[in-house]
C-alpha cells in the first residue's frame, strides 16, 4: 500500500485554579513569589508537576524519570524500550468504552465511535518516565520568578532554557510552556509523513529537517534572547517522492512575535528560487498534507497565539499516549503502522497521566479555519499530548493525538509521532514517521550560517 500517494472509574474532575484568566491585556503578565517558586523543590516536581501520586496509585509518583540509558543502547540507535516487559492491564473498544469516558476526551470518544471495529486502546501501568537535564531544572526555577509575557501574550522576556511559567495562572502561560518545553540545542533529523486515503493507500513523503533551538542552549541568558528575539531555526527539505525532492522551507520562528513576525522562506526545485513565504503560518495548509492539518498545528501548536483567547481550565486524569517505543521501534515497517483510518492501535502504548487543560477559542475580529481548540498538556513535560478541534459550527472537526518517549541519550520528552485525524473526511495524517530512517542526531554541528536564504538554496540543490 506504501507505493499509492473493571469497575467503573471515578469521574475524573478538573481541578479548580485560584486564577482562570483569558490574558488578552499587552500589559506584562505577573511573576510568581520566592514562595510559590520553592515548590518547585519540595511538592511540585522542577517543571511544576504535581509529585506527588494521585489518590489511588494509578498515577505513581514522580522520581525523577528515566535517569540512564538502557543496557545495550547507544546513541544513534533507535531507542530501546525500557519497559518493554510491561503488560496491557486493560483495553478499550467501543463495546466497554462507556467504563472509561471520564478518562477520555470528546476527541478520543469520537475516534472510538467512528471506527467500532477497528480503534482500540490498550492501557499499561503509569510511567513517569519525562526527565531533563539539570541545568534546564535550575533554568526554570529562574525563569519562574522573572518571566513576563508581553504584547498581550504574543511576546515573552525574561526567559532562557527552562519553562516560563512552570506554575501558570492561566491559559496563555500553559501555551507558551508548550512552545518553549526543552528538546535540545541542535537537532538533525530524518523521517516523513503520510496521509493514507480511506482505503489506506498511501505516498511517502520524506524530510530532512535540522533545527537550531538558541533558547535551549546552556548557559545562554535572557538578555542575549531578547536582543536577538530568536527562538529557533528551522530548515526542511523535501527528500522523497522524486517529483517533489529539493523543495525546502526556512523558517526563523521569534520570541516575541509582535516585535517580529515569523519569517519564513520557500525553495522551489522548478523555478530554482527562493522566495519569502509570509503565509506560512496560522491555518495556511501543512506542507504535503493534503489539506488535514495546518501549519499551526505542527508539534501539536506552534506560532503565535494572537487569534485566541486562553483560558486555563485546570487539571484532569487522562489516557494519553505514553512511551511509544514499540511505534518508534526500527523494527517497524510503514506499512505495518499505517492502516485505514487510523494507525495501527496494537503497536500504541496508553498509560493514565495528569493533563494541564487549555481551551482556546477564536477571538472575533479574526479568522481560523478552527474556531475552538482543547489542548491536553501532560504535566511532567508540557508536551501538548493530544488535541481536540472543533470548526465554525461548533463541531467536532479533527483529533490530534502526540505519541512521545523520552529521548533519554539527552534527556528530553517528545513526540516520536504525531498523528491529525479529521472526521469529517474519515483520513488522518501521520507526521514523524522514524522507523525506516535514521535517528535523531541532537549534537549536530549546526550553525547560524545553515539557516539563511543562501543555505536554503543550496540545500535545495543537492
Amino acid at each position: 500500500m506504501r507505493n499509492i500517494f473493571k469497575n467503573t472509574f471515578k469521574k475524573a474532575t478538573l481541578v479548580s485554579m485560584a486564577v482562570t484568566v483569558a490574558l488578552a491585556s499587552s500589559t506584562a503578565t505577573a511573576k510568581i513569589s520566592e514562595q510559590d517558586a520553592a515548590k518547585l523543590e519540595k511538592e511540585l516536581t522542577p517543571f511544576g508537576a504535581v509529585r506527588a501520586a494521585n489518590k489511588d496509585g494509578s498515577i505513581p509518583a514522580w522520581t525523577g524519570g528515566i535517569k540512564s540509558v538502557p543496557a545495550g543502547y547507544k546513541v544513534g540507535d533507535h531507542h530501546i524500550d525500557p519497559f518493554a516487559d510491561d503488560k496491557a492491564m486493560y483495553t478499550i473498544t467501543a463495546k466497554n468504552l462507556a467504563e472509561y469516558k471520564s478518562l477520555l476526551t470528546p476527541g478520543q470518544v469520537k475516534l472510538f465511535e467512528t471506527y467500532p471495529d477497528t480503534y482500540k486502546m490498550s492501557v499499561y501501568k503509569s510511567r513517569r518516565s519525562a526527565s531533563y537535564p539539570e541545568h534546564v531544572y535550575q533554568a526554570t526555577l529562574e525563569n519562574a520568578t522573572q518571566t513576563e509575557l508581553v504584547e498581550g501574550g504574543n511576546g515573552i522576556i525574561n526567559a532562557a532554557i527552562g519553562i516560563p511559567f512552570p506554575v501558570p495562572s492561566n491559559g496563555l502561560e500553559a501555551i507558551w510552556n508548550h512552545i518553549l518545553r526543552y528538546r535540545g540545542e541542535k537537532i538533525v533529523r530524518e523521517g516523513g509523513q503520510a496521509a493514507p486515503t480511506a482505503s489506506g493507500d498511501y505516498t511517502y513523503m520524506g524530510f530532512d529537517d535540522q533545527l537550531l533551538i538558541p533558547y535551549g542552549v546552556k548557559g545562554v541568558k535572557a538578555e542575549e534572547l531578547q536582543k536577538t528575539n530568536i527562538l529557533f531555526k528551522f530548515k526542511q527539505k523535501v527528500t522523497e517522492p522524486a517529483r517533489l525532492a529539493g523543495t525546502a522551507l526556512l523558517v526563523h520562528e521569534t520570541m516575541d512575535q509582535i516585535k517580529t513576525p515569523r519569517q519564513a522562506w520557500t525553495y522551489n526545485t522548478g523555478q530554482r528560487r527562493v522566495r519569502r513565504a509570509p503565509n506560512v503560518a496560522y491555518d495556511a495548509p501543512g506542507t504535503a498534507s493534503d489539506g488535514l492539518r495546518t501549519t499551526d498545528d505542527f508539534d501539536m501548536f506552534n506560532g503565535a497565539p494572537n487569534r485566541y483567547n486562553w483560558t486555563l481550565k485546570g487539571k484532569q486524569e487522562l489516557l494519553i499516549p505514553y512511551n511509544d517505543y514499540r511505534l518508534h521501534s526500527d523494527d517497524l515497517k510503514y506499512d505495518q503502522i499505517l492502516q485505514p483510518g487510523h494507525i495501527n492501535p496494537e503497536l500504541v502504548r496508553y498509560e493514565k497521566h495528569r493533563v494541564w487543560v487549555v481551551e482556546a477559542n477564536l477571538k472575533s475580529d479574526t479568522r481560523h479555519t478552527y474556531k475552538k481548540r482543547v489542548f491536553y498538556i501532560d504535566e511532567d513535560s508540557w508536551q501538548v499530548a493530544v488535541t481536540d478541534i472543533f470548526d465554525n459550527r461548533d463541531e467536532l472537526y479533527r483529533v490530534g493525538v502526540a505519541h512521545g518517549i523520552n529521548y533519554y541519550e539527552v534527556p528530553t520528552q517528545w513526540s516520536t509521532l504525531e498523528v491529525f485525524h479529521d472526521l469529517q473526511s474519515r483520513r488522518y495524517i501521520a507526521m514523524g514517521l522514524d522507523n525506516e530512517a535514521s535517528m535523531y542526531d541532537f549534537s549536530a554541528d549546526l550553525q547560524d550560517v545553515d539557516f539563511t536564504s543562501s543555505a536554503l538554496r543550496r540545500e535545495g540543490r543537492r
